[in-house]
């Protein structure tokens, strides 16, 4: 008999397509290391997720509290308070429900480090909590000295250098341009600064740290943070085809917070040679001025590479006017729009050359873990830190810089996707990325760096609950 079976954990996402993925793909490996899991989504409504197949797990639904709530009438923080007041309370009536039906009730709650007040209602249920980091290391350890007083705000450099960070020696490579957005602008965000600073108020009572990533890629952060306290990496998070395939029928995520045209993306996908695409998204928040929309179809539109471009409904409203009916009637099939795709399928066809990215952590990782190029632009939160150390530091990317308006051109756009797919850095690179992607396989293949820190967290569940 499995050592680990009928041992019950629950694991709370945060909704947000960029925290439940990773969120899901790590409790999968639990499931196939024998833990029954438990999967809550706070979420008003389940038409906003498309479930295609997470059969490994239990999916459950809690109320995020904007069931009657209209949220888009709320200001930032109205919508922060209201969703950790009322999530919370959820998260208690599920565990209360929870451990009266069941003889053998979970005692492990892992949760996204963003929601921290989860750790507190574990703690109230006589459960043990394990803060889960969607986001990089370094990027954590940031916010860390900034919750600590170590790193004053607003930042100012320490040297002549424009450095702020100096120690351990990976983070010289920031500079102050380089930080997350909401410790730069700290007067722009203060309701998520709270929340980016709040996952360390009480994360030395969570029993475990488990981050989305692996030793290898942040080996001197790593290294650095676990003198500082016990962490495990545990990533990429990324499902088993596309690594070790080692989990029969993880071929995907399973949950979307938007419906992918797959089809069609394959379908033109197929249609080229192989490494003459580029594949352009920013994500599922990220949100582009019409100024930026202009030059970004302009550079793509004068590149030499074809283009699967994916634009949000929500965003379409600021494609320059005729630029559809142009690619349409183009017959050089040059370029092709979406509202949204299934990324690992699109960045593992071989059709596909770079990837034109926000450079948000969960598809930084994706990009890496794939080999694919990199073209970085980013947005704000965590993604500037990300687009620096693609890089500077692990040198698989290059990064778009915008002009005195703050605008990336079309000409800057096109010279560096041109010089990707086919220059002198391009080459580089790709072996460079070529070289992570077999690294980030080893990490979660049997025995590899990930798998051996997965199997000791099992192992910690068992031993805590038998």
């Amino acid at each position: 008999m499995h050592p680990a079976k009928d041992i019950h954990v629950l694991v709370l996402a945060h909704p947000v397509q960029g925290h439940i993925n990773p969120m899901l793909q790590f409790s999968k490996r639990l499931a196939s290391k024998g833990l029954k899991v438990t999967f809550l989504i706070p979420i008003s409504t389940k038409k906003s997720l498309n479930l295609v197949n997470a059969s490994s797990i239990q999916v459950e639904y809690i109320s995020d509290g904007f069931d009657n709530v209209e949220a888009d009438k709320l200001s930032i923080d109205e919508y922060l308070d209201h969703f950790r007041l009322s999530a919370s309370q959820s998260l208690r009536d599920f565990i209360q429900k929870h451990q009266s039906c069941l003889e053998n009730p979970a005692k492990v709650l892992i949760y996204d480090s963003f929601d921290y007040w989860a750790l507190n209602v574990a703690i109230q249920h006589g459960m043990h909590g394990a803060a889960f980091f969607t986001q990089s290391c370094v990027v954590s350890w940031i916010y860390y000295l900034v919750h600590q007083g170590t790193v004053k705000l607003p930042l100012e450099a320490v040297d002549g250098q424009g450095r702020v960070v100096s120690d351990p020696p990976a983070m010289s490579v920031l500079g102050l341009n380089d930080f997350p957005s909401f410790v730069i602008d700290v007067d722009k965000y203060p309701a998520i600064l709270k929340i980016v600073l709040g996952q360390f108020s009480n994360f030395r009572k969570a029993k475990w740290l488990l981050f989305n990533t692996l030793s290898e890629l942040e080996e001197e952060l790593v290294n650095w943070m676990g003198n500082h306290w016990s962490m495990m990496p545990v990533g990429p998070t990324i499902p088993s085809v596309y690594m070790d395939k080692r989990l029969e029928d993880d071929t995907d995520y399973g949950l979307s917070l938007f419906k992918p045209e797959a089809e069609a993306c394959l379908r033109w996908l197929d249609s080229k040679p192989p490494r003459s695409a580029v594949y352009v998204s920013f994500g599922s928040l990220a949100s582009l001025g019409e100024d930026q929309m202009e030059e970004l179809a302009s550079g793509l539109r004068s590149m030499k590479s074809h283009f699967l471009w994916v634009v949000r409904e929500s965003e379409e409203k600021k494609l320059p006017p005729n630029f559809m009916q142009e690619l349409e009637l183009g017959n050089d099939n040059k370029g092709l729009v979406v509202r949204w795709c299934n990324q690992l399928q699109v960045l593992s066809h071989g059709s596909v050359g770079c990837f034109m990215s926000h450079c948000g952590w969960n598809s930084t990782l994706e990009a890496l873990s794939l080999g694919v190029p990199m073209v970085v632009m980013p947005q704000w939160t965590d993604q500037p830190t990300n687009a620096t150390f693609v890089v500077e530091v692990w040198k698989v990317g290059l990064r778009v810089r915008a002009n005195e308006k703050g605008v990336v051109t079309g000409e800057e756009i096109e010279s560096c996707i041109d010089e990707i797919m086919d220059g002198e850095r391009g080459k580089k690179i790709r072996e460079n990325s070529l070289r992570w992607k077999e690294t980030a396989k080893r990490a979660v293949d049997e025995g590899g760096s990930s798998d051996k820190n997965i199997q000791e967290f099992v192992s910690n569940v068992v031993d805590l609950c038998t």
